[in-house]
């Protein structure tokens, strides 16, 4: 991947004409770029810095249910390696996640006395569930 992305860094606009782009096209692009394949180390910073990141952003989702959300560093490191196995970039990393936390989501409103729960990398591989069985909360009976 290293050497597809140095060649590709070097090519110029008769490149394009030759791949098959009409000139007339390629006359009005003022910058030619590629871009370099994501490692991860810059995926796991995208889960983790911007303001807006997906591991900030499920851990509100598990607040509102009382429950503290963390993620440990290998977690991260495989979530990030599961994203580059889909070859489409960061764009990789929501739907992996959403995969991971759909089942724990789906089930959270129905536990109780979670406490912190802490994603790893055997939670990420299937091997171990986030949400170990608990107490069900009890529902309250609506009246007719």
């Amino acid at each position: 991947a290293k050497e597809e992305g140095e060649v590709l860094a070097q090519v110029i606009p008769d490149d394009l004409v030759e791949y098959g782009m009409i000139p007339e096209l390629v006359g009005r692009l003022p910058v030619i770029t590629s871009l370099e394949p994501l490692d991860i180390e810059t995926l796991v910073r995208i889960l983790t810095e911007p303001k807006n990141a997906l591991v900030r952003q499920y851990q509100k989702l598990f607040e509102y249910e009382k429950c503290t959300l963390e993620f440990d560093d290998d977690a991260l490191a495989a979530l990030a390696e599961k994203a580059i196995d889909r070859e489409t970039g960061a764009r990789a990393l929501r739907s992996v996640m959403e995969e991971l936390m759909l089942g724990p989501m789906y089930e959270l409103p129905d536990k109780t006395d979670l406490g912190t729960r802490v994603v790893t990398r055997d939670v990420v591989d299937g091997k171990t569930p986030l949400l170990k069985s608990s107490k069900p909360r009890r529902r309250r009976r609506e009246s007719a």
